[in-house]
């Protein structure tokens, strides 16, 4: 079962598409949106990566930074943020370490055997490093509820 609201978000380091270091904790004071999504490249992951891009303005008037985070390599990520002109971090979780302790592990996308990808989620933690906001898709194909994410992130 995913990690829900009012928990502590557990503490990571990924690296980001130009493989520089981010550390949740140091964010702290800050509200995070944590967008999980299974793989690069692909369209429904495109369109939610894109509509956080397009209301990035509006998560940043309510003072919150966005990361979207999959198990792709960092390479991988650099050329799927240049293609869809992502303007926030897109983090690497290739060990898929930090999609394991969110507890939103997705096993065999697509019914292939092995391939374990991050399910799409969407956790908002606040200032202290709480969860606020906590969406799993049951269906990788299915999009988060962005007016809820961003209702949310104006509540904070």
């Amino acid at each position: 079962m995913a990690l829900s609201i009012g928990q502590s978000a557990p503490d990571f380091t990924l690296v980001d598409n130009s493989l520089t270091p981010h550390t949740l904790s140091s964010y702290k004071g800050q509200t995070v949106i944590l967008a999980f999504f299974p793989a690069a490249f692909t369209g429904v992951c495109e369109k939610e990566m894109c509509t956080f891009r397009d209301n990035l303005g509006t998560l940043q008037s309510s003072n919150a930074r966005i990361f979207g985070i999959s198990v792709d390599l960092p390479f991988s990520a650099d050329a799927f943020a240049k293609k869809n002109d992502l303007n926030f971090p897109i983090l690497s979780d290739m060990n898929r370490e930090v999609t394991k302790a969110f507890d939103v592990l997705f096993p065999n996308l697509a019914n292939v055997q092995g391939l374990d990808v991050s399910a799409r989620a969407v956790f908002l933690i606040d200032a202290e490093g709480i969860i606020r906001y906590a969406e799993v898709t049951a269906n990788p194909g299915v999009e988060p509820n962005y007016e809820a994410v961003m209702a949310a992130a104006a509540a904070l």
